[in-house]
This record gives structure tokens, sequence and C-alpha cells, in this order.
């Protein structure tokens, strides 16, 4: 395809050499009326005379012969050390006495995927799986986080002011006491839709059972409002999902509860994987002076997330176009 300022297109090309060949132009007065130089209008007018007009058209660019190309030999081994032993381009570049540009670009021609997409124990591609339509699933997690005391943490005013903050709430029994409401820990509730990475997120003060059930009413109801209806929901075996309470509570919503199996996180990765967002562009972003200041950073945060920031899993798009009717998605 030519480029926005290329004077000639296919049909441009064509007309032009027509011009030469067929009604007897000049070549440089054929250059002239189409604004290009002689030695191009001379190249168009021989590829017509020996191709006709499917000789306009682009060729490539790629070479006939390529006798710098790493040896057949080279390139068995770059694959045999990737496959065996999982090695990354500059370890393998390492050993065989190569350019690790030259063994990215050996290994991408042979589609060996990124280590990031194996398994690290058997080598197998990773299995990533999507559920079809929004509420399908919705991954649920709690994710702990320190307070920020009044003037700022150790973020602001270093390691040594943190210590200090750990250690004036201890008493003598070395048991944990707040006197202010905001010091302590925070518990970020949150509810995660598995097909459109839409994201419901409260800060509550605990992860008891009662908490949690109060916050899958609630997260039932905002998901409600967007236009999905959550079918099932997925948590890990914590305290507060096995209860009788979160069981009722799913029952009397209509929804399924499933659980992960024990000691695989990765089940909920989703969810896991938005927390690690949550804290690096929202609760550690920047140096918060107050525990308040932050927490209202969280809602446009959330906003940002759900309808403006790109999502890679979905193309660069964000949740919200996933759900057409939700409310606010373009705003």
């Amino acid at each position: 395809m030519p480029h926005r300022n290329a004077p000639l297109t296919e049909t441009g090309r064509l007309r032009l050499a027509r011009c030469v060949v067929d009604d007897h132009w000049p070549v440089r007065r054929a250059a002239e009326r189409f604004q290009v130089s002689h030695t191009t209008a001379a190249r168009w007018a021989a590829r017509y005379r020996a191709h006709g007009a499917a000789g306009m058209a682009d060729r490539s660019s790629r070479p006939h012969t390529s006798p710098h190309r790493t040896p057949v030999a080279a390139e068995r081994r770059i694959v045999r050390l990737r496959v065996a032993q999982r090695l990354g381009p500059a370890r393998i570049a390492f050993r065989l006495g190569l350019n690790p540009s030259t063994v990215h670009r050996v290994l991408a021609r042979y589609g060996c995927p990124p280590l990031a997409h194996l398994d690290r124990a058997s080598g197998r591609p990773v299995r990533r799986y999507e559920r079809s339509r929004p509420g399908e699933l919705v991954h649920v997690d709690v994710k702990k986080l320190g307070n920020i005391p009044d003037g700022g943490g150790w973020r602001v005013w270093g390691k040594a002011r943190g210590k200090h903050n750990h250690q004036a709430h201890r008493n003598a029994s070395g048991r944990t006491r707040y006197y202010n409401p905001l010091l302590g820990y925070s518990y970020l509730h949150t509810a995660l839709d598995d097909h459109s990475r839409l994201a419901y997120t409260e800060i509550l003060p605990n992860e008891r059972k009662d908490t949690a059930a109060a916050f899958l009413a609630r997260a039932h109801a905002w998901y409600t409002a967007a236009g999905i209806t959550i079918e099932r929901v997925i948590s890990d075996n914590g305290s507060c999902y096995i209860s009788r309470l979160w069981a009722a509570t799913c029952a009397s919503l209509g929804i399924t509860a499933k659980h992960t199996r024990p000691y695989r996180p990765q089940t909920n990765g989703k969810v896991e994987r938005y927390h690690r967002t949550l804290t690096d562009e929202w609760a550690y972003a920047r140096p918060y002076t107050t525990e308040t200041e932050r927490r209202a950073a969280l809602d446009p945060w959330l906003h940002t997330y759900n309808h403006h920031r790109g999502h890679t899993s979905l193309g660069g798009h964000p949740p919200a176009s996933r759900v057409p009717n939700l409310s606010g998605q373009n705003t």
C-alpha cells in the first residue's frame, strides 16, 4: 500500500505508463505531467511493457537471497535450547556466541511463544480462559492494605518514620492498639467480571463473613444496574467465603458459589492481577499524606479503569467496551 504522500497510486502508474507506451509520449514529458522523476516514469513504463496492467502493483521488498542469514544448523540449536532448557534469547546467545537480537528473530520466525506464556514445569503453552458473556462468572477476593497515618507514612517520610509508626501502636504486652480508626488495616473487597473485567471495589474495615456477604449484595446490585446478571461467583477458601452466611447470601441472590482448589490461587488469577494493578496505579501511585486522601482517589480511579483505561487482554479497550449499555461509558 503506498504511503499518504505517494504521487502515484496503481491507477496513476497505469495512466503514466499508457501515456508513454500506448500514446508514445516522451518519458520526460510524462514525468513532468505526473510530477515524478524521469527514472520513475521509465521504470513504470518498462514494467507495463513487460507485465501489462498487473505490473503496476507493489512488489515485495524481500530479497531473493539472504547470504548473511543465520545457518539452519544454528537455528536448530537455538530452538533446541529453547525447547529443552527454556532459555531466553540472551542466555541462548551467550551459549552459542550469537547476538541476542539474532536469537530473538530466529525464535519469532519459528513461532516460539514467549517464556511468560509457558508453564515453567512442563514448557507447554498456558491455557488461558475467558467466559463468553458478562456475569457468567465473577471473581471475588479481598486485599489487605495498611492505612496511612495523618501526615503521611514511610513513603513520604522514609523507612525510619514507618518503623516508628509501627512501634508506636503496640502496648507492653505486644498487642496492637489503634487509637485512630484510620490506622491499622483496610480490606479491599473486589468483584471482577471474568468476561468484561468490569470491577467493583469497596474499602471495608474487615474480612468477616457478614462484611463479605453484605459486599456481595451491593456488588450484585451494582452489576444489575449495569445490565449484568451474576450467575456464578468464584472465591478462594477464606473463612468468610466458606461460611454458611456466604452460601445463604449467594442462594438468595440466585448465584452459584464456587471455590478454587486449595493452593491454586491462579484459578482466581484475574482478580489477583487486578489487585496488583489497583495497588500500583492507585494505592501506591503517589505519596498520599492521609488515608482519607487516598480513599477519596479510589472512585475516580475505578471509573478510569472501567471506562477509559485500555486492557491488554481486551485488545487495548476498556472493560466498559464489553458492556455496551453501561451508564457513563462515554463520559
